[in-house]
């Protein structure tokens, strides 16, 4: 008895910057198509000054983007005590949606001076005016109970009002320290430290959260509450003479690599994202004389997904070095070979074969599903398979499976199409390392007939 023919299809792959979300260069308060920062100079911590758009989502001198950042003090947010200003957030996220991009977001609790402290009502209750802790960089003595308690009790708020929602990409979990980059957090006392963690990872369960690189105490105590990923906001700085500090320290090779191992934080990219920040803007490292290759393997070595260049040009003679970081990091998923029948009966199984290759340095953090379509001219019919792409970790996966043809599905001819869709709207979402993508955003694999009476079919494999 003769067999229902295999059919195999090899996409080739493209070597084309793909624009994918949660991945690449992200804009810092400031979205795709507005106006870059001029300069060396960037804003942080206050309010966004939103710039009229003219439609145009290019970006001049700097990567499109899948992202925007947002970073603003606790200040603004909860300027009377219980009282929040989400609009200040919701006109970020509604942003973001209109130029493409999802919104990452750190609320600092305090920066670096008295125009960045803490709320004026919370500083009230203290009884005392600002003063810095010089070893941790405080603003407030993170010790004193009200902290965690009014702090903790903000971030909770913030998690039931924004945890799952589509369009945050991740928070900051920022806990102490000017701009709330984790300065002094060793010094915390367990209970201070597992009440301020708590807060954040009590909250968000569906939003990724990101911790600052900062000691084995705090970041030991997220993993074990959470899939956190980890971030640096000094990438690049491989000379300390441009922070004043001694000649032969750096961020790059005395700080980072140490500290990653020592934290326990080296296999968290695993699970969560790797998010970095430039030291201070890109052009400084051109000024400084800094190698931009080095820098970038060493992203790439620790399994960097978005990189926040601070919303500042890139050198024009260093846009193929980025181009070749953009191709990296991340995921880059490229399907290498995909097996299905030629023919398949109403109310039967179509099985089938993949082969992947993820030829990025992560994984996709969010559970896009991979769907299915058969595509006719009297009928189409989408499936969504079981697959888990975040478990696609650089290199190969199989994923092997079947979906069952609706009992009355139209006999006749149909394209079998293949996508990776976005989790709330269902619509293609990742653009694949392949030839082959519609204007849809669906990729074709080929024809199946559906037919009433079929041969045994060969093994799918």
């Amino acid at each position: 008895m003769s067999t229902c023919k295999v059919m195999v299809t090899r996409p080739k792959l493209i070597d084309n910057v793909l624009m994918n979300p949660g991945i690449g260069f992200t804009t810092f308060q400031r979205f795709n198509g507005d106006k870059l920062n001029e300069g060396k100079r960037w804003t942080e911590g206050s309010p966004i000054v939103y710039q009229d758009f003219d439609g145009n989502l290019e970006n001049e001198n700097h990567p499109m983007t899948s992202i925007a950042y947002f970073r603003i003090y606790w200040k603004y947010i909860e300027q009377e005590k219980g009282s929040y200003n989400w609009e200040l957030i919701d006109k970020a996220l509604a942003t973001a949606r209109q130029r493409k991009q999802t919104l990452m977001l750190r609320i600092a609790p305090y920066g670096a001076n008295e125009e960045e402290d803490v709320p004026a009502w919370y500083r009230e209750l203290l009884g005392k005016p600002p003063e810095k802790f010089d070893g941790p960089g405080w603003m407030v003595d993170a010790e004193d109970p009200t902290y965690a308690e009014y702090f903790g009790d903000f971030i909770r708020a913030l998690g039931r009002r924004y945890d799952g929602h589509p369009d945050m990409e991740s928070v900051d979990l920022s806990i102490v320290g000017s701009w709330g980059e984790g300065i002094g957090s060793n010094l915390l006392t367990r209970t201070t430290r597992e009440a301020l963690v708590d807060a954040y990872t009590d909250s968000f369960k569906e939003t990724p959260l990101v911790m600052l690189l900062t000691d084995k105490k705090t970041n030991g105590y997220g993993l074990s509450k959470a899939n956190v990923g980890w971030r640096v906001d000094c990438l690049g700085d491989v000379c300390g003479k441009a922070w004043d500090f001694s000649d032969d320290w750096s961020h790059m090779n005395d700080y980072y690599p140490q500290q990653l191992i020592r934290s326990g934080m080296q296999d968290a990219w695993k699970k969560a994202p790797v998010s970095l920040e430039v030291c201070w803007v890109v052009q400084h490292w051109k000024d400084m004389g800094w190698d931009i290759d080095y820098i970038i393997d060493q992203s790439l070595k620790w399994h960097i997904s978005s990189f926040n260049a601070k919303s500042s040009p890139i050198p024009k003679e260093w846009e193929p070095n980025v181009d070749r970081w953009l191709k990296k990091m991340g995921y880059r998923l490229a399907l290498r070979k995909f097996s299905f029948p030629e023919t398949v009966k109403p109310g039967g199984k179509l099985a089938f074969a993949s082969w992947w290759e993820n030829l990025g340095v992560a994984p996709c953090y969010k559970k896009f599903p991979l769907a299915l379509r058969l595509k006719g001219e009297r009928a189409t019919q989408v499936f969504i398979t079981d697959a888990n792409i975040c478990e696609w970790l650089p290199g190969d996966s199989l994923f092997d499976s079947n979906v069952w043809i609706p009992a009355d599905m139209p006999l006749g001819s149909y394209q079998l199409e293949l996508a990776i869709l976005h989790g709330h709207t269902h619509r293609p979402a990742v653009q694949l390392a392949n030839t082959g993508r519609q204007p849809d955003g669906w990729y074709l694999l080929g024809n199946v007939e559906v037919q009433l009476e079929l041969e045994s079919p060969d093994a799918i494999e």
